[in-house]
């Protein structure tokens, strides 16, 4: 939500307030029961409105907080460097909390040969055939 908003949508809200006790003190004055005063579908919409506005608003608080974090932690950064340099200075150099050394690639153990399996070859067994190979002497 854009941040330069939040005037326009405060503004939005506070006028969805007055017409919603306008309207309320108007269905009052009718007589209209409090069933009809909740299905009014005017009374619907400016409420809905102003929950928008509720939304809209919280959305730009949080924005806000997520921005006023950013700054923090920009700014202790840069306290951290003005301080690094400092110590650099007075010659007492100290290796940053944060930073780590870059290591080098593990080395990875020889593996051992393996043996190599000889592949067997599967043998196909030719059975003889059951039929008899002349009909003539069956019948």
């Amino acid at each position: 939500m854009n941040l330069r908003a939040r005037v326009y949508v405060e503004k939005g809200k506070k006028d969805g307030e007055g017409k919603l006790k306008a309207r309320l003190s108007l269905l009052k004055e009718k007589g209209v029961g409090p069933e009809m005063i909740r299905k009014d579908a005017t009374m619907r919409r400016i409420k809905a409105e102003i929950r928008k506005a509720n939304e809209r608003l919280a959305s730009i608080a949080a924005q806000e907080k997520l921005n006023q974090e950013r700054v923090q932690a920009k700014e202790q950064k840069l306290a951290a460097k003005k301080a690094e340099r400092e110590a650099a200075i007075k010659g007492t150099v100290e290796e940053p909390a944060g930073k780590k050394e870059k290591k080098g690639k593990k080395e990875k153990p020889e593996k051992e040969a393996k043996p190599e399996k000889k592949k067997e070859k599967k043998e196909k067994k030719a059975e003889p055939a059951a039929a008899p190979e002349n009909k003539e002497e069956n019948k």
